[in-house]
């Protein structure tokens, strides 16, 4: 039966054709679209490498061009300390504008030798309390504090991509690598750290020790705090009095770094969101194609149905035909999508995991034919209904 649903469709090649053609074409993006989403789910799935619950960014800005480095420097150490002091502030820590969810960068290329080429990694400079107010877990080594003040090199807790990038096989913890124009020697590994976001990998990282006493350090504007569960707009508006008490014409702005990922995820999905748009129209018109071809081929065909149930043929029969046609010319289209599709494993484009690509297929081609069936099942249940004798008059 199935042999002979493959010839006459083969045989019909020419009639099929644009459709075949519709179902490659709708395979195609149904596996470029399953694609995006195996791989961002996977990828938000992942584990973000440190934990952003309860913790707020509070921007600082001095608001004056007048003061110098070591002034902005003192002032910005002063806030730090006074906001560590407040009830219902657990850890605070000072580092650049490049914090999670801020969709600020600060990369630089990373090396073994002080010349050639390596990977980029980012930057993140950071004060010692940083691992508490994220709850960075260590690996390996330790984390930065007052005995990296003195060191002739920038102490640094790099990821574990990091690691792998630099150092495979072994461990990083007292090596040396370069980062720009800058010597920077290994003390801790920390774990994966997706600072870009839910939506984006891991990448090369690493956290540099930024020095109280340095007063080349003014570019570290932000603060990160880790806050108690139940603080609030009380905290929120005694930290921004504080700021502006101690660092005089000084102002601040405070947002939960919650919000933020929030804010980075939804802008992360819009693309997404519309080309599931896209894919749906295009799903629709597919459905409404199916539809047509059907209703017109079994229109034609009612002499050929009606001779068949006057030979004996069940209207299970006559559905079961109809119904296979259309799975086989399915078929067709999808062998032609998977030629296409495979191509992009074996030649490792994006490179993305093959486990993302064969999802991906499967779940195109499980769409195509779940559309394929359910518009046959009309069509098919109008076919066995067809009456011989009625079939054979209009004849």
């Amino acid at each position: 039966m199935i042999q002979h649903l493959f010839t006459l469709i083969w045989n019909r090649r020419q009639a099929n054709f644009l459709l075949v053609t519709e179902i490659f074409l709708a395979f195609v993006v149904l596996f470029i679209v399953s694609s995006m989403l195996v791989y961002n789910r996977q990828t938000y799935q992942a584990p973000l490498g440190f934990d952003y619950e309860q913790v707020w960014t509070v921007d600082l800005d001095n608001g004056s061009t007048t003061q110098t480095s070591a002034q902005i420097v003192s002032t910005e150490q002063q806030i730090l300390q006074r906001l560590q002091s407040l009830p219902g502030v657990r850890y605070a820590a000072l580092t650049g504008s490049n914090t999670p969810f801020s969709n600020n960068h600060n990369s630089s290329n990373l090396r073994r030798e002080p010349k050639g080429e390596g990977p980029n990694g980012n930057i993140y400079r950071v004060s010692e309390d940083m691992r508490d107010v994220l709850r960075l877990p260590i690996r390996a080594g330790r984390w930065l504090d007052k005995r990296d003040q003195a060191g002739a090199r920038i102490a640094v807790v790099i990821s574990e991509e990091t690691q792998t990038a630099l150092f495979p096989g072994q461990s990083a913890v007292g090596q040396i690598f370069y980062a720009g124009e800058r010597e920077c020697q290994v003390v801790g590994v920390t774990g994966p750290f997706r600072g870009d976001g839910d939506l984006s990998e891991p990448k090369p990282s690493f956290f540099a020790y930024a020095n109280p006493q340095d007063t080349t350090l003014s570019n570290l504007s932000r603060l990160l705090v880790r806050v108690s569960p139940d603080a609030g707009a009380a905290l929120e508006k005694q930290m921004s009095t504080e700021i502006m008490a101690i660092g005089k014409g000084w102002t601040s702005s405070i947002a939960p770094l919650a919000e933020q990922r929030a804010t980075m995820l939804q802008v992360g999905l819009a693309p997404l969101v519309a080309l599931g748009l896209v894919c749906v129209f295009l799903i629709i018109n597919v459905a409404l194609g199916l539809f047509g071809v059907l209703w017109q081929t079994i229109q034609q065909r009612r002499a050929e149905i009606g001779v068949r149930r006057a030979m004996g043929a069940t209207a299970g029969a006559i559905s079961g035909q109809i119904l296979g046609e259309i799975l086989v010319v399915a078929t067709f289209g999808l062998a032609l999508g998977l030629l296409v599709a495979v191509q992009l494993p074996l030649l490792g484009v994006f490179n993305v995991k093959t486990s993302v690509y064969l999802t991906a297929m499967l779940l195109a081609a499980g769409l195509i034919y779940a559309l394929s069936t359910v518009c046959a099942l009309y069509p098919s249940w109008l076919a066995a209904g067809i009456h011989p004798a009625v079939a054979l008059r209009e004849e």
